[in-house]
């Protein structure tokens, strides 16, 4: 049986404003991610939900936390098929709709990746490999919407 990975992230909520939770406006949204060993991450809401638009949002961090692990298969399976990635890039944009209830959830994410190879001949493999990519992301395999990709390459 392969190892079960565990992932310790702590977070300390810093948005009181001396009036606790009061009321729904007069706290901050602000809060710290910490992991041992790493920099911090200051974090909020989204701006809609009276965050501070200086900070990252849980949505953000779900769209990033996507796109980074569909990049890292990626390049894995490129090194292994022996295409030549010289450098990628990724526009990933999530959609996520509110419900009349006052939920939320997101309906996808598409990743953009825009890639550059050494040679000609390995454009086809790259550009297929994304999907592959895509089975194998641990996060893209952990939620209930699509992740679809649009990629782009070309030599470099």
């Amino acid at each position: 049986m392969k190892k079960v990975h565990r992932y310790n992230v702590s977070l300390q909520w810093t948005g009181n404003n001396g009036k606790g939770t009061s009321a729904y406006n007069v706290y901050s949204r602000n809060h710290t991610i910490i992991v041992n060993g790493k920099p911090e991450i200051v974090a909020t809401s989204d701006p809609s939900f009276l965050g501070d638009i200086e900070r990252y949002n849980p949505e953000e961090l779900l769209v990033a936390s996507i796109s980074s692990c569909h990049l890292l298969w990626y390049l894995h399976l490129c090194s292994e098929a022996g295409v030549i990635v010289t450098a990628y890039t990724d526009r990933a944009i999530g959609t996520m709709r509110e419900t009349e209830k006052g939920s939320g959830y997101f309906e996808e994410v598409v990743l953009y990746p825009h890639v550059f190879v050494s040679h000609t001949s390995m454009i086809d493999t790259a550009n297929a490999l994304h999907k592959k990519a895509n089975e194998f992301c641990f996060i893209a395999n952990s939620v209930n919407f699509p992740v679809r990709h649009q990629p782009t390459c070309e030599v470099c």
